[in-house]
């Protein structure tokens, strides 16, 4: 019986920042979060299912003089044209429904100025919504779907080399159960109590500072923030490296966030930086460097020259230039290790990279593969816990989780749904002193038991009602 849509419906929450976030030249207090609900057909007949996201325009688009209520319009249109199409689709499994709907969304896309990394993901809303369904309709879980592969995921379609097999064949027979965070470490993010004046010291309870993060929750797994100064780069990781040194052990990785205009520059002060003293302590526990060049220039053959040429190059992956089905393919032939996932930029394109990764592994043991686990800033109560399933079932051991950082927990959300969310993951949350749900790390991790054996990520049934209507919604951010 094919898989097919009904009906959709969106819903927004305007989401409350503890810490203003900054978009170029936006400084944001409010976040818009979006929770897209289908109604399926046929095989999915009756069955709802649904998707979130906080919307960030700003990173899938970077462009200047692009603002954030430009950008927000934007991701709206192709959020909509998704849907738009998901009502005309009958597919025989929910991959090729997917697959349907990315490339009736490509085509369309053509005519406009959208990039591939934004107009995809109003393709990756939908995708969810309907492998949610999926998975309820099913009763079964994320994992058991993907590794029976009752989703009809086709990774041939995606990758030619991998061609008839499957996702069994590479992904982990058991999902992880428990995951280290990783915690950001952004640009203006204070490091200790020194950095907070009394204006911007927060009084809510909850951990502000990176000392306070490792302190109180025992993280040891940082993402540290470049900002393309290798000068004020080099001063930070050594102190980062001086307030890291009482941990037994750490890892961290570096996150260029595309500071760079090309492969020479970057290479230039990536000598400056390692021969600057102070920062060999905290580089000998570096796992990789994160989208260094810009995206345009991410994965030419000038890059390639450079890298393939650069015989002590630090390892490295794409994130924000993974924005076609292929581009990891073409990542490695540049010189990178590997890639980002996100759920925001496709699951069952992350589970082909995820297999990529594990078939190249296998056949050249001698080399180094990362997918490595980010985030953009997803929270609760849909969207950080679909993510995690994604990260569990793919065998992430640690993951990039900085949601909770900006927001007050999950405090946001009506207090009936703030319980749900206690009583049905109670290993993921825990009830904050001051009553709302909060994540649960401890010595740096989180359990992943409930998340694994819900459906998609998440277990309460959700009244969307109690949200604003899409149609009745205008963003009205707090700047300052």
């Amino acid at each position: 019986m094919p898989i097919s849509v009904d009906s959709l419906d969106q819903y927004v929450l305007d989401m409350e920042l503890r810490m203003p976030f900054h978009f170029g030249n936006t400084t944001l207090t409010e976040l818009p979060h979006l929770f897209v609900r289908i109604e399926g057909g046929d095989e999915l007949a009756g069955q709802e299912g649904i998707a979130a996201e906080g919307l960030s325009p700003l990173w899938f688009l970077k462009e200047p003089g692009v603002t954030f209520s430009d950008g927000l319009d934007q991701m709206l249109e192709v959020i909509d044209e998704a849907t738009a199409r998901a009502k005309e689709i009958k597919a025989d499994t929910v991959f090729d429904f997917w697959m349907s709907l990315y490339e009736q969304q490509r085509k369309w896309a053509a005519t406009t100025n959208h990039p591939p990394l934004l107009w995809s993901f109003g393709v990756s809303l939908i995708e969810r919504a309907v492998i949610d369904a999926f998975c309820r309709k099913r009763r079964t879980t994320f994992h058991r779907a993907v590794h029976e592969n009752t989703l009809g995921i086709d990774l041939g379609e995606i990758y030619p080399p991998l061609t008839n097999t499957v996702p069994a064949d590479y992904l982990p027979t058991e999902p992880q159960r428990e995951m280290a965070i990783r915690h950001t470490v952004g640009f203006t993010d204070p490091v200790t109590t020194d950095d907070l004046d009394a204006e911007s010291r927060l009084q809510d309870g909850l951990p502000q500072t990176l000392a306070q993060y490792v302190e109180r929750q025992g993280v040891s797994f940082f993402k540290i923030k470049l900002s393309g100064d290798v000068e004020r780069d080099s001063e930070r990781l050594v102190r980062l490296a001086d307030v890291f040194s009482d941990l037994d052990r750490y890892a961290v990785t570096l996150d260029a966030n595309e500071q760079y205009g090309d492969a020479d520059s970057f290479r230039a002060d990536w000598k400056q930086l390692t021969d600057t003293p102070g920062t060999g302590p905290l580089l000998e526990h570096l796992y990789y460097v994160e989208q260094p060049l810009a995206r345009g220039n991410a994965l030419t053959d000038a890059t390639q020259e450079t890298f393939t040429d650069w015989d002590n190059r630090p390892s490295m992956i794409i994130d924000e230039s993974d924005s076609e089905l292929q581009s990891l393919a073409r990542a490695l032939e540049c010189g990178y290790v590997g890639t980002s996932h996100k759920n925001c930029k496709g699951v069952f394109k992350g589970i082909a990279n995820a297999c990529l990764i594990e078939h190249h592994r296998h056949e050249k043991q001698n080399k180094e593969y990362v997918i490595s686990g980010e985030d953009l800033s997803t929270v609760g109560p849909v969207s950080l816990l679909q993510d995690l399933a994604v990260m569990a079932t793919i065998g992430k051991k640690h993951v990039e989780r900085n949601g909770h950082h900006y927001f007050r927990g999950m405090a946001m959300l009506p207090n009936g749904l703030q319980d749900d969310l206690l009583d049905a993951h109670s290993d993921l949350y825990q009830k904050h002193e001051r009553g709302f749900p909060t994540l649960d790390i401890e010595e740096g991790r989180i359990s992943l038991n409930t998340v694994d054996d819900s459906p998609f990520g998440y277990t309460p049934d959700l009244d969307l009602e109690q949200f604003i209507p899409r149609s009745d919604w205008t963003f009205a951010p707090k700047t300052e």
